[in-house]
């Protein structure tokens, strides 16, 4: 049964709007229609919640308007987002960020991301070390220098 309504939803499913997290803050395009004609706003925020998932994913966005805050909740795949567009990631350490409700001022803001890292400098590759050749039969190291080591360690253990 549930597998029949994922496939009923996929062809009204949007691919474009991927990339906005909790934390971010993005700007959404709406598309608005006045009587017959139709123009776009965009509502500015911090987006405080992502819920859901198919065609009933949503997300709230939270922006403060002369001193009073305003939430306003989207649909992830309505013909009405124009678009959306992140202008900062936010660095943060839950899924819903419904504490922001009770801050005021600078104490709305949250830590940014501010892009990839760079990658660190290639170190210099040591050589790879020269295979130790095997002695040959006629290559037999001499008794002589075998009988000093051994004497030598003999004298150092007792």
């Amino acid at each position: 049964m549930l597998s029949r309504i994922r496939q009923a939803e996929t062809p009204y499913l949007r691919d474009d709007l991927d990339g906005v997290e909790v934390g971010d803050t993005a700007s959404v395009a709406v598309r608005i229609k006045e009587g017959d004609r139709e123009r776009v706003q965009t509502f500015t925020g911090t987006v405080i919640k992502i819920r859901g998932g198919g065609l009933g994913k949503t997300f709230t966005v939270r922006r403060i308007v002369q001193g009073e805050g305003v939430e306003r909740i989207f649909p992830f795949h309505s013909p009405i987002l124009e678009s959306i567009k992140v202008t900062r990631k936010g660095k943060v350490r839950r899924a819903k960020l419904y504490y922001l409700r009770d801050r005021v001022g600078k104490a709305t803001r949250l830590r940014e991301v501010l892009g990839p890292r760079k990658p660190k400098k290639a170190k210099k590759a040591k050589p790879a070390p020269q295979p130790v050749a095997e002695p040959e039969v006629g290559d037999a190291p001499a008794v002589e220098n075998a009988g000093e080591q051994v004497e030598q360690t003999a004298t150092h253990e007792s």
